[in-house]
């Protein structure tokens, strides 16, 4: 017979077991980057940090504040490489973001997405290293050539800061795509392109106005006025809770065309229309679909 101090010992052990396997776990890791154990690839990704700390940072806002749907996740290759075009808004790019919480947390093999950035964000010495550890690099046709041709998932907002800093009064209004680089870069690793609907990102902070000297003075492309920023302070950039919903839409294929057909301009900028129209369309069916950004409030 198991004595009842015994027994009870057992059960503390037992009870204090999911604590101390996060602290070794910890630890581990700990011990491993001390010690220099650990990988990164020629643009600086760090599938380890991305994984256990960037995105961990993060997850909860995935989760529990904007409580992400993803749809459409059967569109997305398992290993090959593809090009994800999605739409971009919300004032500050936190759709970028959850969009990789959700194809590293949602999809089946756990794909880490490969973001194309812009040239303000590796200008910003702490910004930019992170966003190399994560796995973003410059929005270059070479580094982008380089990725899907290694069978990398990579992502593109072709809007640019047209898209995520236009006013509220234009949300889900897609922005001109560019000159179509994206669609070049696809055309010649030979890889589908998956149009990607983000909706609910508008709605966190709600672009009214624009601090335009302020923003020339600093460099930046716009520095927003909120209903709660800047009279709020600090508490101003706390995004507001919205409902999100992101669609990955069924693949547009390139691999019929010749890679020297990438330097056709009339054709890349069909396929880049084409795009975007079937973004929008996704926009408008997402929007109906998830009905109030706020609900159960409004």
């Amino acid at each position: 017979m198991i004595p009842i101090t015994s027994a009870r010992r057992e059960e503390d052990e037992s009870r204090a077991t999911p604590v101390e396997d996060r602290l070794a776990e910890f630890l581990a890791f700990l011990r491993r980057r001390l010690a220099g154990e650990y990988e990164v690839d020629e643009f600086g990704f760090d599938p380890e940090l991305n994984d256990k700390v960037l995105l961990e940072l993060i997850r909860p806002l995935y989760r529990h504040w904007f409580r992400v749907q993803t749809l459409g996740l059967a569109n997305v290759p398992d290993e090959t490489g593809a090009l994800v075009v999605a739409n971009h808004s919300g004032t500050i790019p936190v759709d970028a973001l959850m969009l990789q919480v959700a194809l590293h947390d949602e999809h089946p093999k756990h794909r880490p997405l490969r973001l194309l950035g812009a040239d303000l964000v590796y200008q910003l010495p702490v910004l930019g290293h992170l966003s190399r550890k994560s796995g973003h690099t410059l929005a270059c046709p070479e580094d982008a050539d380089r990725l899907m041709r290694k069978g990398e998932l990579v992502g593109v907002f072709p809007e640019g800061f047209k898209g995520v800093g236009k006013p509220f009064a234009e949300r889900y209004k897609l922005q001109r795509f560019g000159r179509g680089g994206f669609v070049a870069s696809a055309i010649r690793a030979g890889v589908p392109i998956i149009p990607c609907a983000i909706v609910g990102a508008e709605e966190i902070y709600p672009k009214i106005g624009d601090l335009r000297s302020l923003a020339r003075l600093f460099g930046l492309p716009y520095i927003p006025i909120t209903p709660l920023f800047p009279w709020l302070g600090p508490l101003g950039l706390v995004p507001l809770p919205s409902k999100w919903m992101i669609e990955f839409g069924e693949p547009v294929r390139t691999d019929q065309y010749d890679p020297e057909e990438a330097d056709d301009p009339m054709l890349v900028f069909n396929l880049t229309d084409q795009v975007r129209e079937l973004v929008q369309q996704q926009l408008n069916r997402l929007r109906l679909q998830r009905g109030h950004a706020f609900p159960p409030f409004f």
